[in-house]
């Protein structure tokens, strides 16, 4: 084409945006049309003619010019979505099913292609498809109040179907799988089919999937799990046994109120993020018994029943890290909001003292309630959260101890990395671990 010609296209082009700017349809038909006579395949002169007979009602005219248009250049998702609702609106359900297939083709994750093809499915009853095009729409979509207003109704139709689907789902398979549980560990699964029925919650979505998210250091290889058993930890039975004392101990440095700080203590230049409320608070206080991996004399002193059990758990060894043991106060009606630890190597015990109603914790998909004198063993990079809904404080005993799969040589290891990150830092390296 001489570059005269082209000039011409681009001067009808301007001129046929600028009809259609001002409510002038049949003019813009026109110049599209003019353009179309002599660039036969020009992309723009196809889409705005196909549009312009579509509001006309000219259903038959707007698929042909939207054919042509995929054929010729077939490069925008818009291009195959358009076809799809002409195809739709002819009742043409499998040339429907190809347009939204070649728009899925330039873009697998366009939020409204997988819509159309959730309704589709949905339409022609192909449940096992639509189950698929639905969880894709759940897997994309972004909050529902950020999506465009006539987007939105489509979303939930899709978002609903899909929840309706999980439940039926996992209804169904419960009541397959119960003579199974049944034959092979009682009605409600033995502790060997936790695991089954936590992983098949999550296949139906009855729960989240929660993976350990270390703030710095994850070690690979250690299965996650929030709560650990707790008769994999006799050790333990002590603790609970000298509860009466440690709370004694936890009462009597209550009495002056000195030695507890803040839980959360960052700087102003610290981004604080879900931290902000709770920062320099004493909602959420500590008196710090051991800290970053040395006692703090002064408060251990005051609690020597508390330090002689710490002294004889398996407390991890990284030198100006862990071990950390406190008594952890939340004060009435506060809440710990959620978030998740440094690193999988150690895990987290906790020997409630003081519980009034209203306590609650949460790790993972897994919600429990404190109750005096029962410790469990938890592992805090995985996301958990803490609230205090009474009108009184709880108080907890927390403290490290290290991950029971680690072998001996493993912890040898972490303790010397834990000093070599120290000799680092010393050096200038700066490494944030």
């Amino acid at each position: 084409m001489q570059q005269a010609d082209l000039q011409q296209i681009a001067a009808l082009e301007r001129e046929a945006q600028q009809a259609s700017s001002r409510g002038d349809a049949r003019r813009a038909g026109q110049l599209w049309q003019s353009i179309l006579g002599r660039a036969p395949d020009h992309p723009r002169a196809l889409r705005s003619l196909s549009h312009l007979a579509f509001q006309g009602g000219d259903l038959a005219q707007a698929r042909k010019l939207l054919d042509r248009l995929v054929t010729v250049d077939g490069r925008e998702v818009q291009q195959w979505l358009n076809l799809s609702v002409v195809c739709l609106a002819m009742g043409d359900e499998a040339s429907e099913e190809a347009a939204i297939r070649g728009a899925l083709t330039i873009d697998p994750y366009d939020l409204v292609a997988l819509v159309l093809r959730s309704r589709l499915c949905i339409r022609q009853g192909r449940r096992q498809e639509a189950a698929g095009a639905c969880a894709a729409v759940a897997a994309v979509a972004p909050p529902l109040h950020t999506i465009a207003p006539d987007l939105q109704p489509a979303v939930r139709e899709a978002l609903d179907w899909h929840e309706a689907y999980q439940r039926e789902f996992g209804a169904f398979l419960d009541d397959y799988l119960t003579p199974f549980y049944r034959e092979l560990g009682g009605e409600h699964g033995s502790r060997e089919l936790r695991r089954f029925r936590e992983s098949v919650d999550v296949m139906t979505g009855r729960k989240r999937r929660y993976d350990p998210q270390p703030q710095l250091f994850h070690y690979l290889g250690l299965a996650p799990t929030a709560f650990f058993e707790r008769e994999d930890f006799p050790w333990l039975d002590e603790f609970e046994a000298a509860t009466g004392a440690i709370r004694d101990e936890l009462l009597g440095v209550m009495t002056g109120q000195d030695g507890f700080t803040p839980y959360i203590n960052y700087s102003d230049d610290q981004p604080l993020a879900q931290w902000a409320q709770l920062n320099r608070n004493l909602d959420w206080s500590a008196f710090r018994l051991i800290d970053n991996g040395g006692p703090v004399e002064e408060n251990a002193a005051r609690c020597p029943r508390t330090m002689d059990l710490l002294a004889r758990a398996p407390q991890p060894d990284q030198p100006g890290r862990t071990p950390s043991a406190m008594f952890s106060i939340l004060k009435p009606r506060t809440r710990i909001p959620p978030h998740t630890g440094v690193s999988n190597v150690r895990l987290v015990t906790h020997l409630p003292l003081v519980v009034p109603p209203g306590c609650g914790f949460r790790v993972g998909n897994e919600v429990r309630e404190w109750e005096v004198g029962k410790a469990w063993v938890f592992d805090d990079t995985i996301e958990h959260e803490a609230w205090n809904d009474s009108g009184e404080l709880r108080a907890v005993l927390i403290f490290d101890i290290w991950h029971p799969h680690l072998s001996a040589a493993e912890r040898a290891m972490i303790t010397a990395m834990a000093a070599g990150i120290n000799a680092f830092t010393k050096t200038g390296g700066g490494y944030g671990l």
